[in-house]
This record gives structure tokens, sequence and C-alpha cells, in this order.
């Protein structure tokens, strides 16, 4: 059977056109066993579209581990080094991961307790919740009917040391149904958006790029991006945004010489923009949370300098500033219609392209409502590719 794709479908509250281009649904094959001439076809599709969905899919840790590691041979440990950055006490990914002891690189995630699962006896799981990590939080009376906030805005990475996974995989083992819920941004603009109980938001980050003025498409073109060392580490002690996207500034970050042993030569300084390595196109791919420097080259030989922005280069080292200006380009595409909430059934299967999206845990549950997924990623064998000199000239 000839493997078929469907679109994915899109909410009401999406704007349709612009997430024409975003996901496939997938069909006529069995992505535990596919043939090589059907990864080739798979490999493809997820990177023109970002995320594939199969459906009803049966999936043992084994083979989401090989299936992971197919998009990139050479990887071998989990993407945040196999717990070393989130086993770290300190981290602020910590309480989320769980190692499936056979396939350490496969981690359970969810929430609740879990029993006799994949070779551990108990696991105790917990959700993700803004009220944890944001600087102010939707208000238990609100949580009861259903309001809630993205969590974190992110690219599955450990910025520091190990280059960021090309590909993530999720699979829902046990998914709770149960009432929608609705994102509230609390920023000032009154954006909200209904999602499924537990969804997984995704933007696309082409879109993030392509609907840039033209003065941000200059600046995002000639960036590159300089992480702190232990990133999750480093922002533990500090307070997210409400709308998950990016750290408030109070100084709260952890010194570097309070942070665990680092190297300069191990901190990950990424372009703004990773080049799709499939279809050539850029992604506007930062993690705001870890950022925390900038640095600008000036405009090409031959640009116009009328309106540019840092025309002669810069060097952003002042964190507030940083924050700020990332927050202006990137909000715009965690705007409700350029959003996609996935709605899990179990045994759903979700790949997506983590060199070309950003996506959010959403939503809170109860302590009864159990939940329980394999995630997959593995350190990639080498750090994207930014823009080409071509790319630059075209857009600076």
């Amino acid at each position: 059977m000839a493997i078929e794709v469907a679109p994915l479908p899109v909410p009401p509250t999406a704007d349709a056109e612009k997430l024409k281009d975003f996901g496939r649904e997938v069909k006529g094959v069995n992505p535990g066993t596919l043939s090589p001439e059907e990864f080739k076809e798979v490999h493809d599709l997820l990177y023109k579209y970002g995320a594939l969905l199969f459906r009803n899919a049966d999936l043992t840790p084994e083979q989401q581990y090989a299936l992971t590691k197919a998009f990139d041979p050479s990887s071998e440990s989990y993407g945040h080094g196999n717990n070393k950055t989130g086993g770290e006490k300190k981290s602020i990914l910590h309480p989320d991961l769980k190692t499936i002891p056979r396939v350490p690189q496969v981690q359970l995630i969810g929430n609740g307790n879990v029993y006799n699962h994949e070779g551990l006896a108990e696991a105790m799981l917990k959700h993700p919740s803004h009220t944890t990590f944001h600087k102010t939080r939707v208000s238990p009376e609100d949580e009861a009917k259903g309001f809630t906030r993205f969590y974190r805005w992110h690219i599955d990475a450990a910025l520091y040391d190990l280059s960021p996974p090309k590909v993530t995989t999720l699979y829902g083992v046990k998914v709770p149904q149960g009432q929608h819920q609705t994102v509230r941004y609390d920023d000032g603009t009154g954006d909200e958006l209904e999602v499924p109980l537990g969804t997984t938001a995704f933007v696309d980050g082409r879109n993030m790029f392509n609907i840039l003025p033209p003065e941000l498409k200059s600046l995002a073109v000639r960036t590159k991006v300089k992480y702190a060392p232990h990133p999750y580490v480093w922002m533990a002690p500090a307070h997210a945004l409400p709308t998950g996207l990016g750290i408030m500034t109070e100084g709260l970050e952890l010194p570097y010489d309070e942070l665990p042993p680092w190297e300069e030569s191990k901190l990950k300084v990424l372009p703004m923009l990773w080049k799709n390595s499939v279809t050539g196109e850029l992604h506007f791919q930062v993690h705001p949370c870890g950022a925390s420097e900038l640095l600008i080259d000036p405009l090409p030989e031959g640009a116009t300098r009328d309106g540019a922005l840092f025309p002669d280069g810069a060097h952003m080292k002042d964190l507030k500033e940083v924050r700020e200006l990332l927050y202006k380009m990137q909000r715009p595409a965690i705007a409700p219609k350029f959003v996609y909430p996935h709605d899990w059934k179990e045994k759903d299967l979700v790949l997506f392209h983590n060199r070309g999206v950003l996506h959010t845990v959403v939503g809170a549950f109860t302590q009864d409502q159990v939940r329980a997924f394999h995630q997959c990623n593995l350190a990639a064998s080498d750090d994207p590719t930014g823009p080409t000199a071509e790319d630059v000239k075209k857009w600076a």
C-alpha cells in the first residue's frame, strides 16, 4: 500500500491559509517497520511539512528509538545528554524526565502515577505547569473554569555542548480525555485560544520568519544567538512571561560562577535562522528562555541602510534588551491564528522537525488524570546550518 498523506485538521481559531503547508497525517505505512524507501519519503515529508501524525500506531520503545535515529544515524544520546542536563538537580527540566530502562534514549513523560510500565515498577509523573514557572499565574478559580496558559515555547535542545536534535518523536500511550481548556495570553492583547486538554501546541518557524517586516527579516538573517552555559540550570530561579515565550528580566538567573562546571568552547552560538536541508527554506529557530547574547553582522556590501536596524552590526549583551528584541520578533507568530494545537488520541505518534518548529506543553491535569507519553530526540551529529551568502544578500 502506498503512503498517503492528508492535511491535519485546522482548528477554527487558525488561519487555514497560513497553516496549509504545516503538518500532515500519514497513512498506509507502519512507522515502526518502514522500508528504506518508505523512510526516505517520510523523511522528506517531515522536512517539508514540519510535523507528521500517524494514528493508531503500535510502537515499542526500541522501534521509536530506531525511527528517531534514522533521521540522524550518527546520533546516539538523548537530546539533553542522557539526562546530564535534565538530571542536574537544579535544572528546570529535572522533574519532567524519566528514562525507559532498557532504551535510555526514550523518556517517559506525562502525569499521575504509572505502574509496571516498560520495566519501571512505578513512575510518578508530573505535567509541567505554568504555575511553577511563570511570574504570574491563572487564579485557581479561573483554572477551575478551564483557563490555562502555554507553559514554555521551546526547541528540544540542551543548548550547551550538544547539538540540537533534528527530530523529536512523541507517542501517546495513555491519553486522558476531558473538557477543552482556554489558553489566556495575559499580555494585554486579549488573545485567547481554545485547546484540547493536554495539547501540544506548535508554530512553524518558517512562518515566524516570513511574517516579519523587512527590517526584522534583515536583522534575523544577520544574527547569531549565544546561549547561556547550562541554560536550564541558569534559568531555573527565574520566572517566565505569561505567554511562555521567554523569561522576565529580574536578575534571578543563577550567576555563571554558581553553575555546574562549564567551558567557553562548549557554549552554543547558533544562527537565528536555520536552513531546511530539504526545502532550503529559512526557519526562525530561537529558544528565547536560554538566549543570553545576540551577535549581529553588519549589512552586506550594497544593501540599503534606509530603515535598517544595526546596519554596522552589534554585540548585544544586555539581557533585557536581548529578550525584548527576541520577543518583538517571535510574539507575532504565536498569535492564535498561527498555532496548531494537536488533539491527542491514544496511539498517536507525532514526529516533528525540531529544527523547523517551536512547541510547548499546554494546560493542566488533576492528579488522577493519568497520562503517559514516550518521547525521543537525539543530540544531533552537527549544528544547524544558517543562511547562505545568497540568503543574506536577498533578505538583508
